[in-house]
């Protein structure tokens, strides 16, 4: 569990990422939709893990390999919107399985 201030940046870079991806879904996420899920900060704040949810589109794989070449660009797109932090952290962005995961735990609920 993080501290307050860790918990409030990790809600303000997802809600940036999230307006960002939705301005620039056609350029950098090749017309998938992507949803920010989850962010979680380290405690230094040097490092953002961002989990991402990939809906439509091309392949999971190939839209985080073009989030991942053009992640220098986002984490300066994020840092002109938050002029208020010194240190914006580096960001590393992975695919969310979780909804997958879940939707397997259904159908195998359901074969019973």
């Amino acid at each position: 569990m993080g501290s307050v201030r860790q918990n409030k940046i990790e809600g303000v870079i997802q809600e940036e990422l999230s307006v960002f991806f939705q301005r620039n879904a056609r350029e950098i996420c090749l017309g998938a939709m992507v949803s920010v899920t989850v962010v979680r900060v380290t405690s230094d704040l040097s490092l953002a893990r961002v989990f991402v949810s990939v809906f439509g589109g091309p392949a999971k794989e190939e839209v985080l390999a073009s989030i991942n070449e053009h992640a220098k660009k986002i984490r300066g797109e994020v840092g002109k919107r938050l002029k208020n932090m010194r240190k914006i952290p580096e960001l590393i962005f992975k695919i969310d399985d979780s909804l997958d995961y879940a939707m397997e735990i259904q159908n195998l609920l359901n074969q019973k």
